[in-house]
């Protein structure tokens, strides 16, 4: 393994740590000392890929922001039902949620008012859904009676409401909880073709 692939790859053992530091700890209780000893490195070696614990918490938000955009993207460019990309994305963000600690933990920094930062996990996914509810309606696949701005706080504040919740219990994260949501939502949004 050459010298650059192991710096990839420490790097890539010190975010998914610092996750799990910033997970089960928080931010504030999460220790360099910790997150190195779970990616088997020295402080040392910490240090010469992240000059501090902030830019690890940054690095753990992009990583989770890249992944919602992967999500974004693939349902905004969608040549299906703009409804049915909507649910989707929103079952591939509960699973991230339910699977992936750095995705989860990254949702976690983005909440927490401790600290500081440059993304908003939360807008991104806003304006996913905003845009999805917009091409739903342009395309005719919204009822006349819905008011997009409504369903779009509607849906984000439920989606980020079980995102919350599932920190407690993953059944908020379940595939069924989102299932029952999208099902009790859905008959109020999609017009019915003539």
């Amino acid at each position: 393994m050459s010298k650059q692939e192991r710096a990839v790859r420490t790097r890539r053992d010190l975010v998914h740590a610092a996750a799990v530091a910033f997970e089960q700890y928080g931010y504030v209780q999460a220790t360099l000392a910790t997150i190195s000893d779970h990616a088997g490195v020295s402080t040392g070696a910490l240090h010469f890929h992240f000059e501090n614990k902030a830019a690890l918490a940054a690095a753990v938000e992009a990583a989770a922001n890249e992944q919602l955009r992967a999500v974004v993207r693939e349902a905004c460019g969608s040549t299906g039902p703009a409804l049915q990309a909507l649910a989707e994305a929103s079952q591939e963000v509960s699973r991230l949620l339910r699977a992936n600690v750095v995705f989860r933990a990254g949702f976690q920094l983005n909440f927490d008012v401790t600290r500081r930062s440059d993304l908003d996990l939360r807008r991104e996914w806003h304006a996913c859904v905003q845009n999805l509810i917009d091409k739903a309606r342009d395309g005719g696949g919204l009822m006349r009676s819905v008011v997009p701005h409504d369903v779009v706080a509607v849906i984000v504040a439920a989606t980020v409401g079980f995102g919350l919740l599932g920190r407690e219990s993953q059944e908020w994260l379940s595939p069924n909880t989102l299932a029952g949501f999208w099902e009790l939502l859905l008959p109020r949004l999609a017009a019915v073709p003539e």
